[in-house]
Protein backbone atom coordinates (compact mmCIF):
# COMPACT_ATOMS: atom_id res chain seq x y z
CA UNK A 1 0.00 0.00 0.00
CA UNK A 2 1.40 3.35 -1.00
CA UNK A 3 0.91 6.46 1.07
CA UNK A 4 1.65 10.04 0.09
CA UNK A 5 2.86 12.41 2.81
CA UNK A 6 3.84 16.05 2.75
CA UNK A 7 6.66 17.21 4.96
CA UNK A 8 8.33 20.59 5.39
CA UNK A 9 12.09 20.62 5.76
CA UNK A 10 14.63 23.43 5.81
CA UNK A 11 17.92 22.91 3.99
CA UNK A 12 20.79 25.31 3.49
CA UNK A 13 21.96 26.14 0.00
CA UNK A 14 25.47 24.87 -0.81
CA UNK A 15 26.91 28.39 -0.63
CA UNK A 16 25.41 28.98 2.81
CA UNK A 17 26.64 25.58 4.00
CA UNK A 18 30.15 26.52 2.92
CA UNK A 19 29.86 29.93 4.62
CA UNK A 20 28.81 28.37 7.93
CA UNK A 21 31.54 25.73 7.71
CA UNK A 22 34.29 28.29 7.04
CA UNK A 23 33.13 30.58 9.83
CA UNK A 24 33.25 27.92 12.53
CA UNK A 25 36.78 26.78 11.55
CA UNK A 26 39.83 27.79 13.52
CA UNK A 27 42.52 29.81 11.73
CA UNK A 28 44.62 26.69 11.06
CA UNK A 29 41.63 24.70 9.78
CA UNK A 30 40.56 27.63 7.61
CA UNK A 31 44.05 27.96 6.12
CA UNK A 32 44.17 24.26 5.29
CA UNK A 33 40.71 24.30 3.68
CA UNK A 34 41.39 27.37 1.51
CA UNK A 35 44.83 26.13 0.41
CA UNK A 36 43.26 22.81 -0.58
CA UNK A 37 40.58 24.61 -2.60
CA UNK A 38 43.21 26.74 -4.38
CA UNK A 39 45.21 23.61 -5.20
CA UNK A 40 42.24 21.77 -6.72
CA UNK A 41 40.20 24.56 -8.37
CA UNK A 42 41.84 26.15 -11.46
CA UNK A 43 39.76 29.32 -11.09
CA UNK A 44 41.30 30.17 -7.71
CA UNK A 45 44.67 31.72 -6.99
CA UNK A 46 46.49 33.11 -3.99
CA UNK A 47 45.80 36.80 -3.64
CA UNK A 48 49.35 37.39 -2.41
CA UNK A 49 50.74 36.33 -5.80
CA UNK A 50 50.55 39.08 -8.40
CA UNK A 51 49.81 37.84 -11.91
CA UNK A 52 51.83 39.44 -14.69
CA UNK A 53 49.74 41.94 -16.75
CA UNK A 54 46.36 40.27 -16.26
CA UNK A 55 43.64 41.35 -18.70
CA UNK A 56 40.72 43.42 -17.51
CA UNK A 57 38.04 41.22 -15.96
CA UNK A 58 34.81 40.68 -17.86
CA UNK A 59 31.78 42.62 -16.71
CA UNK A 60 30.03 39.60 -15.21
CA UNK A 61 33.12 38.67 -13.19
CA UNK A 62 33.79 42.14 -11.84
CA UNK A 63 31.81 41.53 -8.68
CA UNK A 64 33.71 38.47 -7.40
CA UNK A 65 37.05 39.82 -8.57
CA UNK A 66 36.50 43.12 -6.79
CA UNK A 67 35.35 41.29 -3.73
CA UNK A 68 38.47 39.14 -3.66
CA UNK A 69 40.65 42.18 -4.16
CA UNK A 70 39.33 43.60 -0.89
CA UNK A 71 40.81 40.62 0.87
CA UNK A 72 44.33 41.26 -0.40
CA UNK A 73 44.75 44.84 0.71
CA UNK A 74 45.51 46.21 4.14
CA UNK A 75 42.99 49.05 4.16
CA UNK A 76 41.06 47.54 7.05
CA UNK A 77 44.23 47.27 9.09
CA UNK A 78 45.18 50.92 8.74
CA UNK A 79 42.00 52.85 7.98
CA UNK A 80 40.85 55.42 10.55
CA UNK A 81 37.96 54.34 12.70
CA UNK A 82 34.55 55.31 11.31
CA UNK A 83 33.55 57.04 14.51
CA UNK A 84 36.42 59.51 14.24
CA UNK A 85 35.01 62.74 12.75
CA UNK A 86 38.48 64.17 12.19
CA UNK A 87 39.68 61.23 10.08
CA UNK A 88 42.98 60.68 11.84
CA UNK A 89 46.06 59.73 9.88
CA UNK A 90 46.43 56.08 9.12
CA UNK A 91 47.86 54.09 12.01
CA UNK A 92 50.75 51.76 11.48
CA UNK A 93 49.48 48.23 11.01
CA UNK A 94 50.05 45.75 13.81
CA UNK A 95 52.70 43.12 13.11
CA UNK A 96 51.30 40.18 11.20
CA UNK A 97 51.67 36.66 12.51
CA UNK A 98 53.73 34.67 10.05
CA UNK A 99 52.66 31.18 11.05
CA UNK A 100 52.90 28.63 13.80
CA UNK A 101 56.69 28.43 13.83
CA UNK A 102 59.60 30.41 12.31
CA UNK A 103 59.57 30.68 8.55
CA UNK A 104 62.20 29.33 6.25
CA UNK A 105 65.46 31.23 5.95
CA UNK A 106 68.20 31.06 3.33
CA UNK A 107 71.66 29.82 4.15
CA UNK A 108 74.29 28.85 1.60
CA UNK A 109 71.71 29.32 -1.14
CA UNK A 110 69.33 26.65 0.20
CA UNK A 111 66.08 26.87 2.12
CA UNK A 112 66.26 25.55 5.66
CA UNK A 113 63.09 25.12 7.68
CA UNK A 114 63.82 26.37 11.19
CA UNK A 115 61.07 24.10 12.48
CA UNK A 116 63.42 21.17 11.90
CA UNK A 117 65.63 22.52 14.67
CA UNK A 118 62.81 22.67 17.23
CA UNK A 119 63.22 20.21 20.07
CA UNK A 120 60.93 17.20 19.81
CA UNK A 121 59.16 15.89 22.92
CA UNK A 122 60.67 12.75 24.45
CA UNK A 123 58.35 9.92 25.43
CA UNK A 124 58.58 8.09 28.74
CA UNK A 125 60.07 4.96 27.17
CA UNK A 126 62.59 6.97 25.16
CA UNK A 127 63.72 8.84 28.27
CA UNK A 128 64.13 5.66 30.31
CA UNK A 129 66.03 3.95 27.50
CA UNK A 130 68.38 6.93 27.26
CA UNK A 131 69.00 6.83 31.01
CA UNK A 132 69.55 3.07 30.83
CA UNK A 133 72.35 3.71 28.35
CA UNK A 134 74.36 5.42 31.11
CA UNK A 135 74.77 2.10 32.95
CA UNK A 136 77.39 -0.54 32.14
CA UNK A 137 75.32 -3.70 31.89
CA UNK A 138 75.68 -7.15 30.47
CA UNK A 139 73.68 -7.60 27.24
CA UNK A 140 71.33 -10.01 28.99
CA UNK A 141 70.58 -7.59 31.87
CA UNK A 142 70.10 -4.68 29.48
CA UNK A 143 67.64 -6.65 27.37
CA UNK A 144 65.55 -7.59 30.42
CA UNK A 145 65.42 -3.95 31.50
CA UNK A 146 64.36 -2.90 28.01
CA UNK A 147 61.55 -5.46 28.07
CA UNK A 148 60.28 -4.01 31.34
CA UNK A 149 60.44 -0.45 29.96
CA UNK A 150 58.43 -1.49 26.89
CA UNK A 151 55.83 -3.16 29.14
CA UNK A 152 55.07 0.01 31.15
CA UNK A 153 51.63 1.53 30.60
CA UNK A 154 50.95 5.22 30.00
CA UNK A 155 50.73 5.92 33.75
CA UNK A 156 54.21 4.45 34.27
CA UNK A 157 53.02 1.23 35.96
CA UNK A 158 54.15 -2.32 35.25
CA UNK A 159 50.80 -4.06 35.36
CA UNK A 160 52.02 -7.19 33.54
CA UNK A 161 53.33 -9.88 35.93
CA UNK A 162 57.04 -10.50 35.56
CA UNK A 163 56.44 -14.18 34.82
CA UNK A 164 54.24 -13.21 31.85
CA UNK A 165 57.05 -11.22 30.28
CA UNK A 166 58.85 -14.46 29.52
CA UNK A 167 56.28 -15.21 26.82
CA UNK A 168 57.48 -12.29 24.69
CA UNK A 169 61.13 -13.30 24.85
CA UNK A 170 62.70 -14.93 21.84
CA UNK A 171 63.18 -18.73 22.04
CA UNK A 172 66.87 -18.03 21.49
CA UNK A 173 66.98 -16.28 24.87
CA UNK A 174 68.47 -19.09 26.95
CA UNK A 175 68.48 -19.97 29.71
CA UNK A 176 65.06 -18.46 30.63
CA UNK A 177 65.45 -15.62 33.16
CA UNK A 178 64.79 -16.45 36.79
CA UNK A 179 62.58 -14.36 39.05
CA UNK A 180 65.61 -12.82 40.72
CA UNK A 181 66.90 -11.55 37.37
CA UNK A 182 63.55 -9.95 36.59
CA UNK A 183 63.44 -8.29 40.02
CA UNK A 184 66.97 -6.94 39.61
CA UNK A 185 66.06 -5.47 36.23
CA UNK A 186 62.88 -4.00 37.70
CA UNK A 187 64.78 -2.35 40.57
CA UNK A 188 67.12 -0.81 37.99
CA UNK A 189 64.22 0.59 35.95
CA UNK A 190 62.64 2.01 39.12
CA UNK A 191 65.82 4.01 39.75
CA UNK A 192 65.71 5.68 36.33
CA UNK A 193 64.46 9.26 36.05
CA UNK A 194 61.22 10.07 37.95
CA UNK A 195 60.60 8.08 41.16
CA UNK A 196 57.51 5.89 41.00
CA UNK A 197 57.99 4.61 37.46
CA UNK A 198 57.92 0.82 37.16
CA UNK A 199 55.68 0.38 40.21
CA UNK A 200 53.28 -2.54 40.15
CA UNK A 201 50.52 -0.89 42.20
CA UNK A 202 49.67 2.44 43.82
CA UNK A 203 51.25 1.59 47.17
CA UNK A 204 54.56 0.74 45.55
CA UNK A 205 54.42 3.87 43.39
CA UNK A 206 53.91 6.16 46.40
CA UNK A 207 56.46 4.26 48.48
CA UNK A 208 59.14 4.69 45.82
CA UNK A 209 58.49 8.42 45.78
CA UNK A 210 58.63 8.67 49.57
CA UNK A 211 61.91 6.76 49.68
CA UNK A 212 63.44 9.12 47.11
CA UNK A 213 62.12 12.34 48.65
CA UNK A 214 64.93 14.47 50.12
CA UNK A 215 64.71 16.65 53.21
CA UNK A 216 62.12 14.54 55.03
CA UNK A 217 62.73 13.42 58.61
CA UNK A 218 62.98 9.69 59.24
CA UNK A 219 59.97 9.67 61.58
CA UNK A 220 57.74 11.52 59.11
CA UNK A 221 58.84 9.28 56.24
CA UNK A 222 58.17 6.15 58.29
CA UNK A 223 54.68 7.36 59.26
CA UNK A 224 53.85 8.24 55.65
CA UNK A 225 55.06 4.82 54.48
CA UNK A 226 52.87 3.09 57.06
CA UNK A 227 49.85 5.04 55.84
CA UNK A 228 50.58 4.15 52.22
CA UNK A 229 51.26 0.48 52.85
CA UNK A 230 48.72 -0.24 55.60
CA UNK A 231 46.01 2.45 55.67
CA UNK A 232 45.64 3.64 52.07
CA UNK A 233 41.86 3.02 52.10
CA UNK A 234 41.34 5.09 55.25
CA UNK A 235 43.39 7.87 53.67
CA UNK A 236 41.17 7.76 50.58
CA UNK A 237 38.09 8.10 52.81
CA UNK A 238 39.77 10.96 54.71
CA UNK A 239 39.16 9.04 57.96
CA UNK A 240 41.46 11.06 60.22
CA UNK A 241 40.10 9.57 63.46
CA UNK A 242 40.53 6.00 62.22
CA UNK A 243 44.08 6.77 61.06
CA UNK A 244 45.06 8.17 64.49
CA UNK A 245 43.70 5.11 66.26
CA UNK A 246 45.35 2.64 63.87
CA UNK A 247 48.73 4.41 63.82
CA UNK A 248 48.74 5.73 67.40
CA UNK A 249 50.14 9.12 66.33
CA UNK A 250 49.46 12.75 67.12
CA UNK A 251 47.11 14.91 65.07
CA UNK A 252 49.95 17.21 63.91
CA UNK A 253 52.12 14.29 62.77
CA UNK A 254 49.20 12.73 60.93
CA UNK A 255 48.39 16.00 59.18
CA UNK A 256 52.00 16.42 58.05
CA UNK A 257 52.19 12.85 56.75
CA UNK A 258 48.89 13.14 54.87
CA UNK A 259 49.98 16.44 53.32
CA UNK A 260 53.22 14.79 52.23
CA UNK A 261 51.37 11.89 50.61
CA UNK A 262 48.86 14.12 48.81
CA UNK A 263 51.76 15.95 47.21
CA UNK A 264 52.95 12.76 45.48
CA UNK A 265 52.17 11.87 41.86
CA UNK A 266 49.96 8.76 41.54
CA UNK A 267 50.53 8.64 37.77
CA UNK A 268 54.18 9.58 37.16
CA UNK A 269 54.09 8.42 33.55
CA UNK A 270 51.64 11.18 32.61
CA UNK A 271 54.33 13.85 32.88
CA UNK A 272 55.79 12.45 29.66
CA UNK A 273 52.65 13.16 27.66
CA UNK A 274 53.98 13.79 24.16
CA UNK A 275 50.87 15.08 22.44
CA UNK A 276 51.64 17.56 19.71
CA UNK A 277 51.62 21.15 20.96
CA UNK A 278 48.55 23.15 20.04
CA UNK A 279 49.55 26.04 17.81
CA UNK A 280 47.34 29.12 17.96
CA UNK A 281 47.18 31.48 14.99
CA UNK A 282 45.47 34.69 16.12
CA UNK A 283 42.64 36.03 13.98
CA UNK A 284 43.01 39.65 15.09
CA UNK A 285 45.37 41.96 16.95
CA UNK A 286 44.13 44.41 19.56
CA UNK A 287 46.23 47.44 20.44
CA UNK A 288 45.82 51.01 21.61
CA UNK A 289 46.28 53.83 19.13
CA UNK A 290 45.60 57.50 19.85
CA UNK A 291 44.03 56.59 23.23
CA UNK A 292 41.55 54.19 21.65
CA UNK A 293 41.47 50.42 21.34
CA UNK A 294 41.40 49.11 17.78
CA UNK A 295 41.12 45.70 16.11
CA UNK A 296 43.46 44.78 13.25
CA UNK A 297 42.80 41.56 11.27
CA UNK A 298 45.65 39.10 10.89
CA UNK A 299 45.22 38.50 7.17
CA UNK A 300 48.92 37.97 6.57
CA UNK A 301 48.86 34.56 8.28
CA UNK A 302 46.02 33.18 6.14
CA UNK A 303 45.55 32.64 2.42
CA UNK A 304 43.88 35.37 0.36
CA UNK A 305 41.91 33.43 -2.23
CA UNK A 306 40.75 35.34 -5.29
CA UNK A 307 39.28 34.57 -8.69
CA UNK A 308 41.85 33.81 -11.41
CA UNK A 309 40.94 36.52 -13.93
CA UNK A 310 42.78 35.02 -16.89
CA UNK A 311 41.12 31.61 -16.60
CA UNK A 312 37.71 33.10 -15.89
CA UNK A 313 37.98 35.30 -19.00
CA UNK A 314 39.08 32.39 -21.18
CA UNK A 315 36.20 30.27 -19.96
CA UNK A 316 33.66 33.04 -20.62
CA UNK A 317 34.78 33.36 -24.23
CA UNK A 318 34.95 29.60 -24.79
CA UNK A 319 31.13 29.34 -24.99
CA UNK A 320 31.01 26.04 -23.16
CA UNK A 321 27.84 24.52 -21.79
CA UNK A 322 26.80 26.21 -18.55
CA UNK A 323 26.35 22.77 -17.01
CA UNK A 324 29.86 21.62 -17.78
CA UNK A 325 32.18 20.63 -14.90
CA UNK A 326 34.24 23.75 -15.58
CA UNK A 327 31.18 25.94 -15.04
CA UNK A 328 30.61 24.25 -11.69
CA UNK A 329 34.25 24.86 -10.75
CA UNK A 330 33.89 28.55 -11.61
CA UNK A 331 30.71 28.85 -9.55
CA UNK A 332 32.36 27.19 -6.56
CA UNK A 333 35.34 29.52 -6.90
CA UNK A 334 33.03 32.56 -6.78
CA UNK A 335 31.29 31.15 -3.72
CA UNK A 336 34.57 30.54 -1.93
CA UNK A 337 35.88 34.05 -2.63
CA UNK A 338 32.70 35.63 -1.27
CA UNK A 339 32.55 33.33 1.77
CA UNK A 340 36.20 33.88 2.65
CA UNK A 341 35.69 37.64 2.65
CA UNK A 342 32.47 37.26 4.62
CA UNK A 343 34.35 35.22 7.24
CA UNK A 344 36.95 37.95 7.66
CA UNK A 345 34.24 40.61 7.93
CA UNK A 346 32.17 38.68 10.47
CA UNK A 347 35.13 37.92 12.73
CA UNK A 348 36.28 41.54 12.50
CA UNK A 349 32.86 42.89 13.49
CA UNK A 350 32.47 40.45 16.38
CA UNK A 351 35.96 41.28 17.67
CA UNK A 352 35.22 45.00 17.52
CA UNK A 353 31.96 44.46 19.43
CA UNK A 354 33.82 42.51 22.13
CA UNK A 355 36.54 45.15 22.48
CA UNK A 356 33.91 47.90 22.62
CA UNK A 357 32.15 46.23 25.57
CA UNK A 358 35.24 45.06 27.43
CA UNK A 359 37.18 48.34 27.51
CA UNK A 360 37.71 48.00 31.26
CA UNK A 361 39.35 44.59 30.81
CA UNK A 362 41.95 45.99 28.44
CA UNK A 363 42.59 48.90 30.79
CA UNK A 364 42.60 47.16 34.20
CA UNK A 365 42.76 43.41 33.67
CA UNK A 366 40.75 40.31 34.55
CA UNK A 367 39.03 41.77 37.62
CA UNK A 368 37.35 44.36 35.39
CA UNK A 369 35.85 41.85 32.95
CA UNK A 370 32.16 42.71 32.67
CA UNK A 371 29.30 40.26 32.10
CA UNK A 372 28.63 39.67 28.40
CA UNK A 373 26.26 37.36 26.58
CA UNK A 374 26.26 36.22 22.96
CA UNK A 375 22.79 37.66 22.47
CA UNK A 376 24.00 41.14 23.39
CA UNK A 377 26.60 41.10 20.62
CA UNK A 378 24.17 39.46 18.19
CA UNK A 379 21.53 42.17 18.74
CA UNK A 380 24.05 44.95 18.34
CA UNK A 381 25.44 43.54 15.07
CA UNK A 382 22.02 42.45 13.76
CA UNK A 383 23.24 38.87 13.47
CA UNK A 384 21.80 35.57 14.57
CA UNK A 385 23.14 34.35 17.90
CA UNK A 386 24.37 31.11 16.30
CA UNK A 387 26.47 33.16 13.86
CA UNK A 388 28.13 35.02 16.73
CA UNK A 389 28.71 31.71 18.49
CA UNK A 390 30.51 30.27 15.45
CA UNK A 391 32.58 33.45 15.16
CA UNK A 392 33.84 33.12 18.75
CA UNK A 393 34.77 29.42 18.94
CA UNK A 394 38.48 28.73 18.28
CA UNK A 395 39.06 32.38 17.34
CA UNK A 396 41.89 34.21 19.13
CA UNK A 397 43.01 37.78 19.62
CA UNK A 398 46.45 39.03 20.62
CA UNK A 399 46.17 41.78 23.22
CA UNK A 400 48.67 43.64 25.43
CA UNK A 401 47.48 41.34 28.23
CA UNK A 402 48.08 38.09 26.35
CA UNK A 403 46.39 35.82 23.81
CA UNK A 404 42.72 35.12 24.51
CA UNK A 405 40.00 33.14 22.81
CA UNK A 406 36.99 35.25 21.92
CA UNK A 407 34.91 33.07 24.26
CA UNK A 408 37.01 34.26 27.21
CA UNK A 409 35.19 37.58 27.14
CA UNK A 410 31.73 36.04 27.54
CA UNK A 411 30.92 35.41 31.18
CA UNK A 412 27.64 35.06 33.02
CA UNK A 413 26.28 37.82 35.20
CA UNK A 414 26.42 37.78 39.02
CA UNK A 415 24.49 40.28 41.12
CA UNK A 416 25.98 42.26 44.00
CA UNK A 417 24.23 43.42 47.14
CA UNK A 418 24.50 47.01 45.93
CA UNK A 419 22.31 46.28 42.94
CA UNK A 420 25.17 46.13 40.43
CA UNK A 421 26.53 43.21 38.50
CA UNK A 422 29.89 41.55 37.91
CA UNK A 423 31.08 38.66 35.81
CA UNK A 424 31.95 35.19 37.03
CA UNK A 425 35.41 35.58 35.47
CA UNK A 426 36.00 38.73 37.52
CA UNK A 427 35.02 36.86 40.69
CA UNK A 428 37.49 34.10 39.90
CA UNK A 429 40.18 36.72 39.39
CA UNK A 430 39.33 38.26 42.79
CA UNK A 431 39.54 34.86 44.47
CA UNK A 432 42.97 34.29 42.94
CA UNK A 433 44.16 37.72 44.11
CA UNK A 434 42.96 37.01 47.66
CA UNK A 435 44.74 33.64 47.74
CA UNK A 436 47.92 35.08 46.24
CA UNK A 437 48.00 37.73 48.98
CA UNK A 438 47.18 35.42 51.91
CA UNK A 439 49.52 34.49 54.74
CA UNK A 440 51.00 31.05 53.83
CA UNK A 441 50.96 30.09 57.52
CA UNK A 442 47.24 30.96 57.80
CA UNK A 443 45.62 30.41 54.38
CA UNK A 444 42.07 31.57 53.74
CA UNK A 445 39.40 28.90 53.93
CA UNK A 446 36.47 28.93 51.52
CA UNK A 447 34.34 30.42 54.28
CA UNK A 448 36.87 33.23 54.79
CA UNK A 449 37.00 33.85 51.04
CA UNK A 450 33.19 34.04 50.97
CA UNK A 451 33.22 36.59 53.79
CA UNK A 452 35.87 38.75 52.13
CA UNK A 453 33.95 38.74 48.86
CA UNK A 454 30.79 39.69 50.74
CA UNK A 455 32.62 42.64 52.34
CA UNK A 456 33.35 43.81 48.78
CA UNK A 457 29.67 43.58 47.87
CA UNK A 458 29.80 40.20 46.10
CA UNK A 459 27.49 37.78 47.90
CA UNK A 460 28.04 34.14 46.92
CA UNK A 461 27.37 30.78 48.51
CA UNK A 462 30.38 28.99 49.97
CA UNK A 463 29.94 26.08 47.54
CA UNK A 464 30.10 28.55 44.65
CA UNK A 465 33.38 29.95 45.97
CA UNK A 466 34.68 26.39 46.32
CA UNK A 467 33.67 25.66 42.72
CA UNK A 468 35.44 28.78 41.41
CA UNK A 469 38.56 27.96 43.45
CA UNK A 470 38.55 24.47 41.94
CA UNK A 471 38.22 25.93 38.43
CA UNK A 472 41.37 27.93 39.16
CA UNK A 473 43.09 24.64 40.16
CA UNK A 474 43.92 26.01 43.59
CA UNK A 475 43.98 23.47 46.45
CA UNK A 476 41.93 23.94 49.65
CA UNK A 477 43.34 25.84 52.60
CA UNK A 478 44.67 22.82 54.46
CA UNK A 479 46.83 21.89 51.48
CA UNK A 480 48.08 25.46 50.99
CA UNK A 481 49.30 25.83 54.58
CA UNK A 482 53.07 26.21 54.82
CA UNK A 483 54.80 23.99 57.41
Amino acid sequence: MQELRLRQQMTLAPRLQQSVKLLQMSALEFTTAVELAMATNPFLEDGDEQAADPPSPPADDAGPAALSGAGTGTSEAVAPEPSDPQGEAQAPAAPEYSGDYPTASRADGEDHDLGQWASAPVSMREKLSLDLGNYRLAPRDRLLAEFIIDALDEDGYLRTPLASLCSVLSPDFTPPPEEGEWLAALRLVQQLDAPGLGARDLQECLSLQLDAMPGVSASLRELALRIVCEQIERLARNDAAGLRRALNCSEDSLREACTLIRGLDPKPGRRYDVQAPAYVVPDVFVDKYHSRWRVVPNRGAMPQARLHRVYADLFRHARLDDRSPMAQELQEARWLVRNVEQRYTTIQRVAEAIVKRQQTFFEYGEVALRPLMLKEVADDLDMHESTVSRATVSKYMVTPRGVFEFRHFFSRELHTDSGGTCSAAAVRALIKELIDAEDPAMPLSDVALTQQLASSGIVLARRTVSKYRGQLRLPPAELRRAH
